[in-house]
């Protein structure tokens, strides 16, 4: 059934329909709104989750360790400078191997203060250790909260699993959203089987040790075995959800009007519907140009989009953040993508949409149009900035 919803919305119905053991928030916008949804849950006895308030993020993130090394299903949710302040004890979580699930309204990182839309914060956590899935709409928004906790649990991965939705653009617009009935969602989840779960007291185990150097390395070495074994898990997961669902979602990222493609995008996040019309437009006027959108952005798909690239003459890359010192962080994924490879396209890295600034298709179309006369690679481009 078809319903009309907000991003927070439909990501507070598919965490109700997941129904965690513990989640542990604290309100920042423009994440807020998710965990006033499930309070009311929680509230009107929808769901048997015990809520925890907390008086921070990082006290959050801290419950939702404590709580999912215990043996319970844990989720939490957080926006910008929330995640600034947890992302010590994320690191912490993505060590230990617990499967927290988080949605991430992104919003810029101060300063100066700003609440709207860039993906600052999420780039503050890509080497964090945990997954990380970027949503165009809040249909994937939905689907992906659903999907990422399902991957997370596997047991050749147990990570904590991001999933981004853009602040306001997304958080706060209403869309057409189609939830499953929530026997279909909870079947596709699943229960949770805990590893080595705290509270087991006829199995002890020990959580959160001091590691000396000659055990460090290794312990870093299994994270990393962890993360290779997400891209296979991901395309499981996905035809487990088509399969159950009827919805189709194939692949780590999507691809927009790109086969024959000489001009291409790659974004991620809601400016994928922003590309789309400029990519048709172009199209309509007799142009080959196309986009890649990216799904999953840690750990990156490397030799896909490089696949996918391979055809393509020019790519520009539009990053929605800052690299002080340096290129964007996506365009440098990208670029390292064809590092072994003996041919690769021209590429350019965009910055855009910094503190929520506009980016309309006349945008992209002109992005896509100059690329015709492009020159050789050079640094940083900008859209829609007042110079």
């Amino acid at each position: 059934m078809r319903k009309v919803m907000t991003g927070h919305k439909a990501v507070a119905e598919a965490m109700r329909q997941i129904e965690p053991n513990v989640m542990a928030v604290y309100p920042i916008t423009p994440q807020s709104e998710i965990a006033e949804y499930y309070a009311e849950y929680v509230h009107n006895g929808k769901v048997k989750t015990e809520l925890v308030p907390v008086e921070s993020e990082h006290s959050a993130m801290s419950a939702c360790v404590g709580a999912a090394a215990a043996g319970g299903r844990v989720m939490t949710a957080t926006a910008s400078q929330g995640l600034a302040l947890m992302v010590e004890i994320l690191y912490i979580a993505a060590s230990m191997r617990l499967p927290i699930g988080m949605a991430l309204a992104n919003r810029a990182l101060s300063g100066p203060i700003n609440i709207h839309c860039d993906h600052s914060d999420a780039y503050l956590a890509r080497d964090c250790g945990a997954i990380q899935v970027f949503a165009e709409s809040a249909q994937e928004a939905y689907d992906y909260t659903l999907l990422a906790q399902r991957l997370a649990e596997r047991d050749q991965v147990r990570l904590p699993a991001i999933v981004n939705l853009d602040g306001f653009t997304l958080t706060h617009s209403v869309q057409v959203v189609e939830p499953l009935d929530d026997e279909r969602a909870k079947k596709f989840v699943g229960e949770y089987t805990p590893v080595y779960p705290l509270l087991d007291v006829e199995n002890p185990s020990t959580w959160g040790p001091f590691a000396m150097p000659d055990y460090y390395f290794e312990l870093k070495r299994a994270q990393v075995a962890a993360m290779e074994a997400v891209p296979e898990a991901f395309l499981e997961v996905q035809k487990e959800y088509e399969q159950a669902t009827g919805r189709a979602y194939r692949g780590f990222f999507e691809g927009y009007r790109l086969e024959d493609a000489d001009r291409v995008l790659v974004v991620m996040g809601s400016t994928g519907g922003t590309a789309k019309v400029a990519v048709d437009e172009l199209r309509a006027a007799g142009e080959k140009v196309g986009l890649l959108k990216v799904w999953l952005y840690r750990p990156f798909p490397y030799a896909a989009i490089a696949d996918a690239l391979a055809h393509v003459k020019q790519v520009a890359v539009l990053d929605r953040a800052v690299s002080f010192g340096a290129y964007g962080a996506l365009y440098s994924d990208v670029a390292t993508a064809f590092m072994h490879r003996e041919r690769r396209p021209r590429l350019a890295n965009y910055i855009y949409g910094l503190g929520g600034r506009d980016t309309t298709p006349e945008h992209l179309t002109r992005v896509l149009s100059e690329m015709k006369d492009a020159g050789p690679d050079e640094g940083l481009r900008y859209i829609g900035l007042r110079e």
